[in-house]
């Protein structure tokens, strides 16, 4: 029997009830999710592009078999995202990536707004059962030294104190180059993104059974 016949014979059978079909394997890897703003969003990149998008195709070519869930909310502050935990917490993810604090600096709202909130997920997130990676971030130098300081004192005494890893800085190596930052200055180029993921790998690697 000709192959397209014998296969239009088999799915009519199937439909009929007298074959099963095969189902689809569910993905069963261990999920990562990225969970932040627009800087995980991918925001004016093209799709595909984001770094959580980088990250999986570098976990894919180290052999680790994750799945990266890209859970960035491009304008998202702490609060927004701390009303967004149960929605992640519904994947069981392994190890979330929580970025999240650049637009509560950006707009200058108290630090000890931005320093509870991300305390609470990061409580709520580790009581999920995921292991949390977070990711420190500064802000323009326009922003007064004092400011910046404790902008950026919150995320290393967070790590310190919750005893979560910590990427000093997100956009290490990136921010200060202008040709991988998109015309905002606030945002990374693919090429930049890239770099990013290649940094968030380093300190998520050891997270990694």
């Amino acid at each position: 029997m000709h192959w397209r016949r014998f296969f239009t014979v088999w799915i009519a059978a199937a439909l009929a009830g007298g074959l099963a079909l095969p189902l689809c394997a569910a993905d069963a890897r261990p999920v990562i999710v990225a969970f932040g703003d627009s800087l995980t969003a991918g925001f004016g990149l093209p799709p595909g592009e984001s770094y959580p998008d980088d990250l999986q195709k570098l976990l894919d070519q180290h052999g680790l078999r994750y799945r990266v869930v890209n859970q960035g909310i491009s304008g998202d502050t702490t609060e927004g995202g701390l009303d967004r935990v149960p929605q992640a917490l519904e994947l069981r993810p392994a190890v979330v990536i929580l970025e999240l604090g650049a637009n509560d600096g950006l707009r200058g709202l108290p630090l000890t707004a931005t320093r509870a909130n991300l305390a609470a997920m990061i409580d709520q997130f580790r009581h999920g059962g995921a292991k949390v990676l977070l990711a420190g971030m500064t802000l323009p130098r326009n922003y007064g030294p004092d400011y910046i300081q404790g902008f950026e004192k919150v995320f290393h005494d967070l790590a310190r104190e919750k005893h979560v890893a910590l990427i000093p800085f997100l956009l290490e190596g990136v921010a200060t180059d202008p040709k991988l930052m998109q015309p905002d200055a606030l945002h990374p180029t693919a090429e930049g993104a890239r770099r990013v993921a290649a940094t968030v790998l380093g300190y998520l690697r050891p997270l990694l059974k």
